[in-house]
């Protein structure tokens, strides 16, 4: 269906109201007027974009010092933004497809961090084979810090039981954690023990929970460095700056949306007994579901759910999502439909 505006805690479908449970604005900054005003500003002082390479000779400001918010937050040496969430995962696994590495994947792993060879990680069950010998390799594995609908952080413990003539990086892609989860809405990243590991990255969109165009790059500040000198960095263009403006001017705004969205959480799941087969987290904004009839049976009731075909689902995939924005009236409403 097409609708004709942003699709907040309201959509209109031919004239009428629906409550709407989809998207990703978990923080519901894209319509909030005061970040709204923020990104004004930003447009005002850094132009609506910057079609330039971060590696041109004229440089914003602004890049170096969102950048260094967004390290300080993540809990990184260093952070690198790009054009989008895919472009930082594509970035990161060209760099490591020109090295000789063995790549290893967890289950239903994003595409922007799937490399065309890699192996599950898995099979039946069990950690590959391949990971338990003792022939001396470098090993990238690859995962989503929310596994494909999970609705917990993936438990990164397993990896201490891989071979350690093995030498390993983990890329974690934080699109559907960043902003809101672990402290403050950090993340994961900083949470993943180090032991094992040789190297730690984090890829993430912007446009999830943030509401920021843009991707996001955060390791140690060597591979920051040489991820800047990566053809595909050096020939792309930049985020946008005026989001980044945006984002250093409304931290205040962020902390009271993340404040809000617990709160929506806390009334939600309070003695939530829904009838459905539902997978869900009291900490986590997403509700699942593999049942087909869902979809159908809340539209009947005027909510509208996201439902579509994932290229690592098997069938499609009905996310629920609770954002800031929505009210107890529309929390009441969803309660009583899934009950």
């Amino acid at each position: 269906m097409i609708v004709n505006q942003f699709p907040d805690r309201i959509i209109q479908i031919e004239g009428e109201d629906y409550l709407y449970f989809g998207g990703t604005a978990y923080l519901g900054l894209p319509t909030h007027l005061t970040f709204l005003e923020h990104l004004s500003e930003g447009l005002k002082i850094w132009g609506s974009f910057y079609g330039s390479s971060r590696n041109s000779n004229i440089k914003l400001s602004i890049f170096e010092e969102a950048e260094a918010l967004f390290a300080e937050q993540i809990g990184a040496e260093a952070v690198v933004t790009t054009s989008s969430g895919t472009l930082a995962g594509k970035l990161v696994l060209e760099h490591f497809s020109k090295k000789n590495c063995s790549f290893y994947h967890y289950p239903k792993t994003h595409p922007a961090i799937l490399q065309n060879n890699s192996l599950p990680l898995f099979i039946d069950g069990n950690l590959h084979p391949k990971l338990l010998n003792n022939t001396a390799e470098d090993v990238v594995i690859t995962a989503d810090a929310i596994l494909g609908l999970e609705v917990e952080a993936t438990d990164f413990n397993l990896l201490e039981t891989i071979s350690k003539a093995k030498k390993i990086t983990l890329i974690v892609d934080e699109s559907h954690s960043l902003g809101i989860m672990g402290k403050h809405g950090n993340g994961v990243f900083n949470s993943i023990p180090n032991t094992c590991l040789h190297r730690k990255i984090m890829v993430s969109s912007l446009g999830k929970a943030l509401g920021l165009s843009g991707g996001i790059i955060a390791s140690d500040a060597d591979f920051i460095e040489d991820l800047k000198s990566e053809a595909l960095f050096v020939s792309s263009s930049c985020t946008n700056s005026a989001y980044l403006y945006a984002y250093l001017k409304s931290q205040a705004i962020i902390k009271t949306q993340q404040e809000q969205l617990k709160e929506n959480l806390q009334f939600l799941f309070d003695d939530f007994k829904p009838s459905e087969a539902l997978k869900f987290h009291k900490d986590y904004p997403v509700i699942y579901s593999e049942d087909e009839t869902l979809y159908p049976k809340l539209l009947k009731e005027q909510i509208v759910i996201t439902n579509f075909k994932y290229p690592t689902y098997k069938n499609f995939m009905s996310r629920i999502v609770i954002t800031a924005n929505h009210t107890k009236d529309d929390l009441l409403k969803l309660k009583k439909t899934l009950s």
